[in-house]
This record gives C-alpha cells, sequence and structure tokens, in this order.
C-alpha cells in the first residue's frame, strides 16, 4: 500500500504503471491510498521494467507500507530533487539463519541486495567492489545487484535512489521477514547522529549500528551508554525485523507528519536538546512535561509517545528536532524517520512558506515606507502577539542589510480618537513599548521598532521621520485540524511490547 498525502490544496497526483495510468486531486492535507497492483512486485530478474512513476503538481509525502504475513516494513519515497549520484553500501549485519549460510536457491538464505531505482534519464550505474560492475539502465527500469565481495559504494552519471536489505530475513522466531531501508545520498562531511536508548529496548543485544564511509564499514553494537555517532558517512540501527536509517544533527527539522498504520500501535520517539524541550505540539495540542530520557553525555532528550488518528503533526514553535515514527504489529516492529515538512520553526504552526522580513536599504517616512512595502506586495509589519516579536527579534538580523539604526512598524495613533491601532486590523492587545514610551500624542503618531539591545523596544515618533521598513508576509501553514491526532506518553520500554 502506498499513502499519499498533499501539502497544498488543489493537487493533482498521477500514478502510472504497465496496467494503470490514473489520477486523483487532493486537498491539503488528504491522504489517498494506492494499492498498486501485483504485477510490480520485483521478480528475480537482475533487470526490470515494473515500475510505479507517482508525479505531482505541488509536493507531496509517499510513506510504502509492505505486509506479508507477520512481516510489515514501511518507508519514506524520495522526491527526485533529493535524490544523489553517488551512495555508500552499509556492511550487511549477522543474522543467523540469513547471513551465515548463502545459498541463492533458498529465498532465506540468499544475499542482502541493492535495488537501484533510475529516473527519467538513460543512466549508467557503477557498483564499486572488487571487481566494478556496470549496469546501464533505460528510463524508470530497477536493478537489482547482490551485496557479495565487499561493494562500496553506488555511483550514477543521473540521481537514483537506491535501497539496501534482504527480501526474506530470519526473525527471531524462526520465520522471515522483508527487511530493507532506503539509503541516504554520500555526504562527505562529518555529521553526529544522537540515537534514542529506547531503539534498543528489548533487542537482547542484538541492535548494531551498520557505519558506512569512504573507503571502509563497520558493524558496532549499540550501547545506549554511548548514544552518539560522529562519521563522514550514513548510520543505519539494525535489530530483528528492522532496519532503520538514522537522521544526522544537521537533518533535524521543526515539522513532522506520519501517516499511521491500521490495525497497528503506533508510536512517535522525539528527540531534541534537553534546553529546547517546551514548544513541542502534537497536532494542535501542546505536548506539557513528558517524561524525558537523557542521551548520556550530551545535551539531548528523548521522549516515546502513543499515537491515534489517521494522521499525526509533531511540530516545534522555536527549534529543530528529529522524529522517528514507529509502529508494533503483532510483535513485530518497524518504522521509519519522520516524513519532514518544514525546517523552519515558527510559533504558528507547520510553515510550507516560511515568512518573508525585508528589511528597506532607504530610509523614508512611515508613509513612504507603507509605499515601499506594497510596491514588494508586503505589508509594513504588524505585531499582535508577543511570539511574533520574539521571533521578529531573531530573525531582523539575519535580514537586515548592513547596519540596522531605526525601524517602522505597522502601527499607528488615529489622528480622530487617538487609539492605536494595526495596519493589519488586530487588537492591540500586545505591546514592547520601551521605558516612557509611547508619548503623548503631539510627540508622534507612528511607531518605531529599535535595534539597540535584544529587545527591540518600540517608541512614538513623528511620521514624517526617516527609517527603514519592515516589510513582512505571514508564512504559510499547513492546516491541522484540531482534535485530529491524540497521544499518550509512555515509558521507555512500553513501545516494544505494546500490541
Amino acid at each position: 500500500m502506498v499513502k499519499i498525502m498533499a501539502l497544498h490544496g488543489n493537487t493533482e497526483v498521477s500514478f502510472k504503471s504497465p496496467e494503470d495510468n490514473s489520477s486523483v486531486t487532493l486537498k491539503a492535507g488528504e491522504i489517498h491510498e494506492y494499492h498498486p497492483e501485483a504485477a510490480l512486485e520485483l521478480s528475480r530478474s537482475a533487470i526490470s521494467n515494473q515500475t510505479l512513476q507517482i508525479t505531482s503538481s505541488r509536493p507531496i509525502i509517499i510513506r510504502v507500507i509492505h505486509q506479508k504475513k507477520k512481516s510489515i516494513q514501511t518507508a519514506l519515497v524520495t522526491p527526485t530533487d533529493k535524490l544523489g549520484t553517488k551512495y555508500l553500501v552499509p556492511p550487511v549485519p549477522s543474522i543467523s539463519g540469513t547471513t551465515d549460510t548463502a545459498n541463492l536457491e533458498v529465498t532465506e538464505h540468499s544475499p542482502f541486495q541493492l535495488i537501484i531505482v533510475n529516473m527519467d534519464k538513460e543512466n549508467a550505474i557503477t557498483v564499486q567492489g572488487v571487481e566494478d560492475m556496470v549496469i546501464s539502465l533505460q528510463p524508470y527500469q530497477v536493478a537489482q545487484v547482490w551485496v557479495q565481495d565487499k561493494l562500496r559504494a553506488v555511483t550514477a552519471d543521473q540521481p537514483v535512489t537506491v535501497l539496501f536489505g534482504h527480501t526474506c530475513a530470519i526473525n527471531d522466531d524462526c520465520t522471515c521477514g522483508q527487511l530493507f531501508t532506503v539509503l541516504p545520498p554520500t555526504n562527505d562531511e562529518e555529521q553526529t547522529f544522537y540515537i534514542p536508548p529506547v531503539l534498543d529496548e528489548n533487542a537482547e543485544h542484538k541492535a548494531f549500528l551498520l557505519l558506512s564511509e569512504e573507503g571502509s564499514t563497520r558493524v558496532i553494537s549499540f550501547e545506549p551508554n554511548s548514544p552518539v555517532v560522529k562519521t563522514a558517512g550514513s548510520v543505519i540501527l539494525y535489530r530483528p525485523g528492522l532496519l532503520l536509517t538514522l537522521t544526522p544533527e544537521t537533518e533535524f527539522a521543526a515539522c513532522f507528519v506520519a501517516k499511521t498504520v491500521p490495525d497497528a500501535a503506533n508510536f512517535a520517539v522525539i528527540l531534541v536538546h534537553k534546553g529546547q524541550t517546551d514548544g513541542i505540539h502534537v497536532g494542535t495540542e501542546t505536548l506539557d512535561n513528558p517524561e524525558w530520557q537523557e542521551l548520556k553525555g550530551t545535551d539531548y532528550v528523548t521522549t516515546t509517545l502513543f499515537l491515534v488518528g489517521p494522521k499525526v503533526v509533531i511540530w516545534h514553535a522555536t527549534a529543530r528536532m528529529t522524529v522517528y515514527f514507529m509502529g508494533n504489529m503483532n510483535g513485530v516492529l518497524f518504522g521509519n524517520p519522520g516524513s519532514v515538512i518544514s525546517k523552519t520553526p515558527d510559533f504558528r504552526g507547520c510553515v510550507l512558506t516560511p515568512e518573508t522580513i525585508e528589511i528597506g536599504a532607504v530610509e523614508g517616512s512611515w508613509q513612504e515606507s507603507l509605499m515601499y512595502c506594497k510596491n514588494q506586495n508586503l505589508d509594513l509589519v504588524s505585531i499582535p502577539w508577543p511570539d511574533l516579536q520574539r521571533q521578529l527579534s531573531r530573525n531582523i538580523p539575519l535580514a537586515g542589510r548592513g547596519s540596522l539604526k531605526k525601524l517602522w512598524i505597522g502601527m499607528r495613533r488615529s489622528s480622530q480618537t487617538t487609539v492605536w491601532y494595526w495596519l493589519n486590523a488586530h487588537l492591540v492587545n500586545y505591546t514592547n513599548w520601551g521605558q516612557g514610551e509611547p508619548g503623548s500624542e503631539q510627540e508622534g503618531q507612528c511607531v518605531m521598532m529599535g535595534v539597540d539591545g535584544n529587545d527591540f523596544e518600540w517608541r512614538d515618533a513623528d511620521c514624517c521621520e526617516d527609517a527603514q521598513p519592515i516589510c513582512y508576509r505571514e508564512p504559510e501553514l499547513f492546516p491541522i485540524e484540531p482534535g485530529s491526532a491524540q497521544f499518550y506518553e509512555l515509558e521507555p520500554n512500553e513501545w516494544v511490547g505494546y500490541n
């Protein structure tokens, strides 16, 4: 099953496969379930034309759910603009009954494999190993390669996506199940990975980290007392039934969404800096005082939530974090990194298009500043909430050109009633006046924001004074319906055994 969720309204999604050519139009936040035909399942052929192509008029999120008997796997589909041309091949974990007896004729004894999916151009792919293998793929073809002879990397002339795993790896209960993860493109810079200790719960010393670097690979036992790995490559957590590609600190984000799996217990594992635990929301509800578990030797903490609802949005108002969406179905664990909607924190919610802040380069009167902003299709900023004042205080220095002195904002005094009002018609329930401000109505009819210190305090001023305008546009937010998700806090070890 493929679950597609639209981020914006009026999003057209098209499906093309050897046996289907259809489309749907989705509203923002709407989820569409697509069930691919059985003929798309890969056979043992080295190269296949059996692919499903999904295109959309606006950004979407795709989560694939594969369930067969007791085996269940989930994965995020990487959009084409995020694909790479080089991927490091992870080391193969030791799995009793699978990796200790190689036999291509018996599925559970066959080697691990790479699945390489080509996009819309002819492509030459090189699988680097003891002897390099060159594969030519036509548009939308798929190649399968056995992971043997110490494969090191996959390189391609054009972007591809690469999966790593096994079609039926042996589990603890002597059954076998699918085991796959999507590999990230190569990053040559050292990255830091923080690993929630909960991922090791009840693994009985069978949780391992698969590390890939340029020219080397390592398999190390995951020790919850050492939850940090630094490497110029990728890190994948393996435990029986699960391959989970871990998220480096550089890829932390502010808003994530999960499309839950029916008939399963669904969980979120949240990891955040211990100084930034305030401001996390699940849907429209604030996450208040959960039980945080420290990652030893770090400044990070983690907590686990039980999720209810068809889709769950987890977002941070002021900082970045990472979220893993996990599940348990009949004792079988599955999961994947959270689907990122935005890396931009905002106190109003989950950002699709960030707010725009533009500081006018030329000083002018309040009226001239008002027209300057309108000519940029922006507004002279109104600040009706303290959260917006704090957010602007953080972002205005980044938007300023050179030294900032005086800044006009979109507040002024009515010449008829002397009452202060905002240009965007919000009520004036919040102000940030400096000491002794505002003065009398003869002293000023318009409002400037100061840039001295960290408080960015306001003062009234003659509207004919010269200052730079703060031009502004509000962000576009992902719709979150009140009551669309419920969550319950769990003890660190509850999620593994939960059914």
